[in-house]
């Protein structure tokens, strides 16, 4: 009974982070408490204490640790100057220039979360694209997928890895544990053959659908911005955009107001309009027909607006990237004032190759989502400063001018270091380069907390205890007999190689529908069941599914870094499928032939 009720728990999880019902760390808490709903009625159960323990882990706290350190790294610059003079190999040869920049970005994520890499980075390519005249399309997904790869480098390199780890750690008593660069052995292989491909068949198949030097055509907004004069006798007269609830009654936004040769751009609400007045004004054709009539306006032009005609007096368009940590998500931007807090206007949001343009006031903001924002200079320069915004296109190649700005690449070299030479465990390393990072001043304490993504610490420590309920009810063993009895059918001398692809294959597709975390904290026990039941060495099985819990190339929702890259790059879900699917085939393949000679069975 005990284990028809974890069944269902884990089914229900699976199915709650594929439709998204609710945030995948509310996901995570439900299964959390479900498990201790469990534990109360059964001795199979987990306790409150193990329910807990998750929020413990070393893992854990590594990780929380990493974003940091990663945060320091991001706020000094030090990898947009480095990669800005590297890609001036570009210029000479653009090829050579694009493989160093893929390179830089790969290795840079096996030390740093390949989350904050892709936010560094995608500025700089988004630049790099606009000036040899490429679309972004075409090398945002070679982005993300360089920053996956990069990131199976190491022990650090991704969540995935270290949450793995801890879990053998636990079911070992500590005798077995994976080394920092263990992983580097195949890594490397898996990382050049990435390359390979993204320079080969994976750029034919990207698609070229993005023109970043035309925000307007891109979000298809020339039939949706207009201007209107003040008449004579308009009911606006003397009076503010509030009193005649202009907004409310027609559905149009008034963006800047033109007053004998200039522009008013703050505090519109209030602002008491006058005859001759005129409106820059977004919204549908049929809401200025009613606006026009009933107000008593002189439509100026009825020709669409080019970006140079709205760029001007010092406001710009701009593209900007809502990320996991932004204080927007869950709300409206209604509910959070934007024009008043950031001094810019939203004219349009993308999601996920959905282009939104009418009622944006009442739309709930998400992770990722991307804005087209209107608004002046300084206000844009503002906002890209701000934890949660990336400001795409916008590159500050200068470093950090703080005396200290080097301690951040100091402190994860040095954490790394330690790790590597088993001078202190890496959770300890990160803890100390925190603690060097906020005595210095490099980062404030309130910077420290906003810069760590709560929702994924979340996520990973309240499902780590799955993995306790897997095993003490025997679920391992029922699931690896069921897939044990499938591989006993092939010859013998073959079976390690079909349970290697087997489990390499399940995780790979359970992470594409799946959080990365919840598929690693699934699979590793009943991976250990079954290398143990066979009488095989588990760490083949275990770095296959280390590996294959990375190896998110199919879908945009698989990984975090793919859904970055959606909107900005104007992708569609289909897209990912084209390029990523015999992606992950290749490296299927690949890591069923290569792993048993690195770590044999």
């Amino acid at each position: 009974m005990e284990i028809i009720f974890l069944v269902v728990i884990i089914l229900t999880a699976l199915v709650l982070f594929i439709t998204e019902l609710f945030p995948i760390d509310v996901t995570a808490l439900l299964v959390l408490g479900l498990l201790l709903v469990l534990g109360l009625f059964s001795p199979v159960g987990i306790t409150p204490a193990e329910g807990l323990s998750g929020f413990s882990n070393p893992a854990v706290i590594t990780i929380a640790c990493l974003f940091v350190m990663s945060f320091a790294l991001q706020k000094s610059h030090i990898l947009e100057y480095v990669i800005i003079n590297i890609n001036k190999l570009i210029d000479k040869s653009r090829i050579l220039g694009m493989i160093a920049y893929l390179f830089f970005i790969g290795i840079a994520s096996a030390v740093v979360n390949n989350t904050a890499i892709v936010a560094i980075f995608m500025p700089v390519t988004i630049r790099l694209a606009d000036k040899y005249d490429v679309s972004p399309s075409k090398v945002l997904i070679p982005l993300s997928y360089a920053a996956i790869l990069g990131g199976t480098l190491t022990l650090v390199g991704t969540s995935t890895n270290l949450i793995v780890n801890s879990i053998l750690v636990d079911t070992s008593g500590g005798s077995v544990s994976l080394g920092m660069l263990e992983f580097a052995k195949f890594g490397i292989i898996k990382f050049a053959i990435g390359l390979a491909y993204i320079f080969t068949i994976g750029h034919k198949l990207l698609p070229s659908r993005v023109a970043k030097s035309s925000s307007i055509e891109d979000y298809s907004l020339d039939g949706y911005l207009t201007e209107f004069r003040i008449n004579k006798n308009s009911p606006l007269c003397d009076k503010t955009l509030l009193d005649r609830k202009i907004n409310e009654n027609y559905d149009v936004i008034v963006l800047d107001v033109l007053r004998g040769g200039e522009i008013i751009a703050s505090n519109l609400r209030n602002l008491k309009l006058k005859q001759d007045d005129v409106l820059f004004v977004k919204g549908s054709f049929e809401n200025f027909q009613r606006l026009k009539e009933i107000e008593n306006l002189a439509l100026l032009t009825d020709e669409k607006l080019t970006q140079e005609e709205l760029e001007q007096e010092d406001h710009i368009l701009a593209e900007c990237l809502i990320t996991d940590s932004s204080e927007l998500i869950g709300q409206t931007l209604q509910e959070t004032n934007f024009r008043r807090s950031f001094g810019s206007f939203v004219l349009a949001i993308r999601r996920e190759g959905e282009v939104i343009r009418r009622k944006l006031a009442h739309f709930i903001l998400k992770p990722f989502d991307t804005l087209l924002v209107y608004g002046p200079q300084d206000r844009i320069n503002e906002l890209a400063s701000k934890e949660g915004f990336i400001v795409l296109g916008k590159v500050d190649a200068k470093l950090d001018n703080h005396p200290l700005w080097w301690l951040s690449i100091a402190t994860i070299l040095g954490a790394v270091g330690l790790a590597i030479f088993n001078i202190v465990p890496i959770a300890v390393g990160v803890i100390l380069g925190v603690i060097a990072l906020l005595l210095s001043r490099v980062i404030t304490p309130k910077e420290a907390y906003s810069s760590i993504h709560w929702q994924v610490i979340i996520v990973i420590a309240a499902f780590l205890p799955m993995g306790v309920a897997i095993q003490r009810t025997g679920l391992d063993v029922i699931i690896g007999s069921g897939i044990g009895s499938i591989v006993s059918l092939f010859p013998e001398h073959l079976t390690p190689y079909f349970l290697l692809a087997i489990i390499y294959l399940i995780t790979m597709i359970l992470t594409e529908i799946a959080s990365n975390a919840a598929t690693a904290i699934i699979m590793t026990p009943i991976t250990l069941t079954l290398a143990a039941s066979f009488g095989f060495d588990p760490k083949p099985f275990i770095f296959a599914v280390c590996y294959a819990a990375s190896a998110s190339f199919i879908t945009p929702v698989g990984y975090q870094t793919n859904l970055m890259v959606y909107g900005p790059g104007g992708y569609r879900y289909s897209d990912y499928i084209k390029v990523g699917l015999p992606l992950g085939i290749i490296l299927w393949i690949v890591s069923v032939l290569v792993i048993p000679i690195i770590w044999p069975f």
